[in-house]
């Protein structure tokens, strides 16, 4: 590349070699990853082959799931001495160097699930002498060295699962002694022998054995003094021995589960058994049972303490009054996906501490009249085929805080059917047909504070459709076909924080739509269909009362890929927004008094647009920005920001325009920014963006994103080359370096010349001397010619040789003319009255 400027381009790429040989760049712009705020390395979904190398030493966590990394070497982390989290999911890793974590001593948790590992071999784990999770789930793991977990002595949790083991060994314990979590489900271990895990009492709190099909189960001695959670779901298998040698080995065992078991009904019993009545079992799953469910309910029903009691997927079409009787201290029963079509009126009544009943996924094709002789405050009933709720559905229920009557068919409600439920709190109605409401929430509805009608039918909203629900604080009609919202709709919902109108057909707001919304903190109205002719000022701004609007979402209005514009007043009185989503509108414009209404906004996306250009004083009025998201609106230039003052900008994204240069006024005008997106722009790959590309390289504040991908687009030879390969140390004038050269320069001079005018004073004096006499020489010679070629001083005890031997040499012999003081000097004149260096 040409020089451009001040042509010092030796000296320039001279100096930059030296600079980046003997003092390299911390590069803050990685290859295949990005750095959070948190200092979160995201590098997943990246086909990556290897661990990368250019991770800064700051991060703390690291995300490289859903790569091709096959081996861990020694080398790849030794740069990482911060690292507290590692997730290495979904590669292809089948070798782990020795002491290739020996310097993650913080590390905190460690993933490898779905890798290719078949053996834990000694020295693997060295170094993380403060890892408390470690995750090696769906890898080939078979064997496990004797000195794998050496290292591990903080160890918590352990998870195994999906393997191929086939025998427990003491290694899991041996160096872990604070293990409580211990989860090695689906492998091939067919025998559980307490003795071969560990001959002395442990701190394991979790044993997950499931999808193991065990046989034999001997428990000898009490190693589990401390375990409250027991998961043998699908992990035993027909004709199982088990043997407990003492029942109080697992008496504080609080959680079981015997779910989808083979066995037959004695051996099942067996295990039952093992919790007798002084257990302290309180949460039961018996799900997918085959064989003798009631007999299994008969007994489990007897512990004095179950209180969680799951029998989902047992195909039950039936719930007879007797089936439940004697588990009187149930607080929580979930019968969901089954297949019940009936429940008898009693079934639930002896159930007198019951909170939480859970139906859903079943066929009732109505309210359950049991349930009305409950005392439940949690009811599911959601993914039945409901279609119709009557008045007396909820008779009397009035310690009912929270419904779920989703994916139902539903076509309508009355006014009548939650009538008593005066302790309502939290009500969804979502994935239905309802088309009406009926006037179901304009009375006796104080203390609802979730109502959800997602995905429904709704076609109009009357004046105080919700006026009855005082307390309400979140209310979600996403997914409706609303076409308009009237005056005061939302009348009384004073206290209404979050309001979702996502996905319905809304093209007019009125004015008082939003008046009675004075707490409103989060409004959605993505993908509706709000639109307005021009720029021009409204007479009533939509948000005009919403003074205490935090977030804002009014993206993706043109889903007829119309060109909108929104009124420059639009955001009037949204004195406290902070987020604001106008992404995706197709706006061609925006009036540069749009953003006066919203000092404090601190997020804004306004991506997906054709805003090709934009006011410069647009931004002026948002100094407290810190993220801005302008991708894909055809942006040609970035100089817009040198007039919007952002400087507590944090976040820039640009990505996708059609601007080609970065000016170096720009990026110096946000001195905050952490994080840039520039990829998807055609970068001009000269002089003018040279500055830029050193930039990228060498700032040690500001990320920028994707920077190996970027491409050029000019000149044309270099057309589709990456933008960091391009060679422009030619274009670069180093001024600190030419600063440095000319203040050295200054500084020896000063010492030249204070050392000269110390020690060589009277030389300069006479030095200066023999100038003028030269000058007046210079100046004269050709005014008179020269009596004389020479003066002769001498001594006068030198006289006689002078006049015998010099004289006769230069005057007979050379033919000079000497000037002798006593010969040629005339009494009362000098030879040369005017020479300077004879003054009178």
């Amino acid at each position: 590349m040409p020089c451009r400027g001040i042509r010092f381009c030796s000296f320039g790429i001279l100096y930059l070699f030296l600079n980046n040989f003997i003092f390299p760049t911390a590069s803050y712009t990685l290859k295949n990853c990005r750095v959070t705020q948190n200092r979160d390395a995201i590098c997943q979904k990246n086909s990556l082959n290897v661990f990368p190398k250019d991770i800064p030493e700051r991060v703390r966590s690291i995300e490289l799931s859903r790569n091709n990394i096959s081996t861990l070497y020694k080398t790849d982390l030794k740069n990482l001495p911060n690292l507290l989290r590692l997730d290495l999911t979904r590669n292809r890793i089948s070798k782990i160097e020795s002491s290739t974590f020996v310097v993650q001593i913080s590390l905190k948790v460690l993933t490898l699930n779905n890798n290719r590992l078949c053996k834990l071999q000694e020295g693997m784990f060295d170094g993380l002498v403060n890892l408390i999770e470690l995750y090696l789930t769906s890898n080939q793991i078979q064997t496990v060295a004797p000195a794998s977990f050496k290292s591990l002595s903080k160890l918590t949790i352990l998870d195994l699962g999906h393997n191929k083991l086939r025998h427990l060994t003491n290694v899991f314990l041996q160096h872990t002694p604070l293990l409580q979590n211990l989860y090695i489900p689906a492998n091939n271990i067919s025998t559980f022998n307490s003795w071969e895990l560990s001959n002395k009492s442990t701190e394991l709190v979790t044993l997950d054995l499931s999808q193991n099909e065990l046989m034999y189960f001997r428990l000898t001695a009490g190693i589990f003094p401390k375990l409250k959670r027991l998961f043998l779901e699908d992990g035993i298998k027909n004709g199982i021995v088990w043997e407990v040698n003492d029942t109080s080995y697992l008496r504080n065992v609080v959680r079981l589960d015997v779910s989808g078991v083979r066995s037959s009904l004695h051996g099942l019993q067996e295990v039952l058994k093992t919790f007798n009545s002084s257990s302290s079992l309180r949460h039961l799953q018996l799900n997918q049972i085959n064989n003798g469910l009631r007999d299994l309910i008969n007994i489990s029903c007897k512990f004095s303490k179950l209180s969680y009691f799951e029998i989902r997927n047992n195909s039950i079409k039936v719930i007879r009054s007797d089936l439940l009787h004697d588990c009187t201290y149930l607080k929580l029963l979930n019968l969901g996906m089954n297949e019940i079509t009936e429940i008898s009126n009693n079934s639930f009544q002896s159930l007198r501490l019951l909170n939480t009943l859970i139906l859903k996924s079943n066929c009732l094709t109505s309210v359950p009249y049991a349930v009305r002789k409950t005392q439940i405050s949690k009811l599911d009933l959601s993914h039945n085929k409901i279609n119709i709720l009557g008045c007396d559905d909820f008779a009397n229920m009035t310690r009912l805080s929270v419904i779920y009557l989703s994916n139902n068919p539903l076509l309508a409600l009355k006014d009548c059917v939650f009538k008593d439920l005066v302790n309502l709190n939290r009500l969804k109605l979502q994935n239905s047909s309802i088309h009406q409401l009926n006037g179901t929430f304009k009375k006796n509805k104080q203390n609802l504070k979730t109502l959800s009608l997602i995905n429904n039918k709704l076609t109009v909203l009357d004046h105080g459709e919700f006026e009855a629900l005082k307390s309400l604080q979140t209310l979600s009609l996403k997914g409706n076909k609303l076409k308009q919202l009237k005056d005061r709709t939302f009348f009384g919902l004073s206290r209404l924080t979050h309001l979702n109108l996502e996905s319905n057909k809304i093209s007019e707001i009125t004015n008082g739509t939003f008046g009675d919304l004075k707490a409103l903190k989060t409004l959605n109205l993505k993908n509706n269909q709000i639109k307005y002719a021009s720029v021009e000022p409204i007479l009533y701004p939509p948000f005009a009362e919403l003074s205490q609007l935090d977030t804002l979402d009014i993206s993706g209005q043109s889903r007829s890929h119309k060109r909108l514009n929104f009124p420059q007043n639009f955001l009037q009185g949204l004195t406290n927004l902070s987020i604001l989503y106008i992404h995706g509108n197709h706006l061609t414009s925006m009036h540069p008094n749009t953003f006066n209404y919203t000092p404090n906004l601190n997020v804004l996306v306004m991506s997906d647009n054709f805003l090709t250009d934009i006011h410069n004083n647009l931004f002026s009025p948002t100094q407290k920005l810190k993220g801005l998201y302008i991708s894909m609106t055809m942006l040609r230039s970035l100089d817009f920001l040198l007039h919007a003052n952002l400087t507590e900008l944090e976040m820039l994204l640009v990505a996708y325009n059609t601007f080609s240069v970065i000016r170096e006024p720009v990026m110096l005008s946000l001195p905050a920014l952490t994080y840039l997106d520039m990829q998807g722009n055609g970068f001009t790959c000269n002089c003018d963006n040279a500055w830029f590309l050193q930039w990228v390289i060498t700032n040690e504040q500001t990320q920028v994103f994707a920077a190996y991908s970027y491409e050029c687009s000019y000149p044309p030879n270099l057309k589709g080359r990456k933008l960091l390969q391009v060679d422009v140390r030619s274009c670069i004038v180093d001024m600190d370096f030419i600063c440095y050269i000319s203040t050295a320069c200054t500084v020896i001079m000063t010492l030249a010349v204070s050392f000269t005018h110390h020690f060589l004073q009277w030389h300069l004096v006479y030095a200066y001397y023999l100038m003028l006499a030269f000058l007046y020489n210079s100046k004269n010679k050709d005014k008179r010619a020269h009596q004389y070629d020479a003066f002769v001083s001498y001594n006068a005890n030198d006289e006689g040789w002078v006049l015998g031997e010099l004289l006769p040499k230069l005057e007979d012999e050379q033919g000079w003319r000497l000037c002798l003081h006593h010969r040629d000097f005339q009494p009362g004149e000098e030879p040369y009255p005017e020479h300077p260096l004879h003054p009178h």
